[in-house]
């Protein structure tokens, strides 16, 4: 028995039998495990910390309720409305990180948090999902020659942003930032000429991040070399999913997450391989897949183009993040401080996923009229 009729045509019963319910499902589960890795990897760091013994899973559960809540709120949007809610977000979002060089606390170096009262939030989190669906709408505007000169605007807002997010610094969100943009612009047309010489630049721009910043050279040294600097939290990652093996040693067993400070955040994943073993990160590994082939494959049936870039974007955005932390915490790639979408601790990152995943539920869900923006 289903909770709406088919024949319903209130607001919620349209949502339910047009929202993607297994991209839904899949999104809830990795919440699931988000609550369940919250309290078994925080404690330790709270201990280390001299904090309370749940300060942080308590904390986390604070925020879940509110990523849950946008993320449902939004998915009812039209594309219209979509669009509209990223416009506002963008421009909110871009003067509060403008705050963070004013008011905002230095952690590890960055200036990327801004207090709020017992929180503190990290706007550019929440300029990722925005901008992905704003870039889309300029790009199918400049297709549709509907704006003019809306590439250029794009391009000039995408300077801006990562011009305000390298003055952090933060390279690593700049990084998703960038190959989202390209990756929508080369969708929306761009010839392969142009979008040769995009790459060129990007590469050109991590260079450069490795003969000025300290810190990028360190750890794409230490990727390479493990004898040119501190490799401890990767050695100790990769010792963790070698003790854990297929089915881990059990819940609250492991030991990496006493030795990792950031073991309830960026090495999340390496206590899931311990404690639960390869098994459940596999399973973790196929949702965050499974989330983002079955949005690609809805996708895939649109005539709209803002609503194929703007999916896309918010695909590309979700998937490559999670490829990131794992593949850092995997030693794959060089280790870069970036959250599990939905696993890893941090309420900024859960409701700013919770904002985009709304998105691309809006987005995905079913339409009989083409004519979606009108």
């Amino acid at each position: 028995m289903t909770v709406f009729a088919r024949s319903d045509t209130s607001l919620l019963g349209r949502w339910w039998w047009t929202v993607d319910r297994w991209t839904l499902a899949a999104i809830g589960t990795l919440i699931v495990f988000g609550v369940i890795m919250a309290f078994a990897a925080s404690p330790a760091v709270a201990k280390h910390y001299q904090y309370d013994y749940l300060y942080f899973a308590r904390r986390q559960l604070v925020f879940i309720p509110i990523a849950l809540a946008l993320l449902l709120s939004v998915s009812l949007l039209s594309p219209r409305g979509v669009l509209r809610a990223a416009l506002i977000c963008l421009t909110i979002f871009s003067f509060l990180v403008l705050m963070t060089f004013i008011f905002g606390s230095e952690t590890k170096g960055a200036q990327r948090w801004l207090p709020l009262g017992p929180f503190s939030i990290q706007p550019s989190e929440f300029l990722k999902p925005a901008f992905a669906v704003v870039a889309a709408w300029l790009f199918s505007s400049a297709r549709a020659k509907t704006l003019p000169h809306a590439n250029a605007a794009s391009t000039i807002l995408f300077g801006l942003i990562t011009t305000m997010l390298l003055l952090q610094p933060d390279i690593g969100m700049t990084a998703v930032i960038s190959a989202v943009w390209g990756l929508q612009f080369f969708l929306a047309g761009l010839s392969l000429y142009w979008a040769a010489l995009l790459f060129l630049g990007g590469f050109a721009g991590l260079v450069v991040a490795y003969l000025t910043l300290p810190h990028v050279s360190s750890r794409i040294n230490q990727f390479f070399d493990r004898s040119s600097g501190d490799s401890y939290q990767v050695d100790r990652s990769l010792e963790a999913f070698m003790n854990g093996g297929w089915f881990g040693v059990g819940p609250g067993e492991g030991t990496v997450k006493e030795v990792l400070p950031d073991a309830h955040s960026d090495f999340v994943f390496a206590v899931a391989g311990e404690e639960f073993g390869l098994f459940l990160c596999l399973i973790i590994v196929a949702l965050f897949s499974f989330i983002v082939l079955r949005g690609f494959a809805r996708v895939l049936q649109e005539t709209d183009l803002f609503i194929l870039l703007a999916t896309s974007g918010l695909l590309i955005q979700f998937g490559l993040q999670a490829v990131i932390n794992m593949g850092s915490t995997l030693r794959l790639i060089p280790t870069k401080g970036m959250t599990l979408p939905f696993v890893s601790y941090g309420g900024s990152s859960l409701v700013a996923m919770g904002l985009c995943m709304g998105f691309l539920l809006a987005l995905t869900r079913k339409r009989i009229d083409p004519r979606v923006l009108k």
